[in-house]
């Protein structure tokens, strides 16, 4: 294998693995959007139509190790207190 192939290959593999841990970063963005969003509802308004949707969300939720559920957590927390913020300026 020559030297230029070897580069290359690595350079392969390091765009691949960046490229999911962008995806990572996504969907880790997506799994704290959904879990802020799952802690913050009120059940007992939901049409019954959706309680099997929410019922999928909420055990795909539970399935997540702690850490992955920190990350993701933690990943949203600043969009999440930025948008309280802005929906407590706009109700007064």
């Amino acid at each position: 294998m020559t030297s230029d192939h070897h580069a290359q290959e690595i350079q392969m593999l390091r765009s691949e693995i960046e490229m999911l841990m962008n995806e990572r970063q996504s969907l880790l963005r997506a799994t704290g959007a959904a879990a802020v969003f799952v802690a913050n509802l009120d059940s007992e308004s939901l049409p019954e139509s959706t309680y099997a949707v929410a019922d999928v969300l909420a055990h795909a939720l539970n399935q997540l190790s702690e850490d992955s559920l920190r990350d993701a957590l933690e990943l949203v927390r600043p969009t999440v207190e930025a948008a309280r913020s802005e929906a407590k300026k706009q109700e007064n």
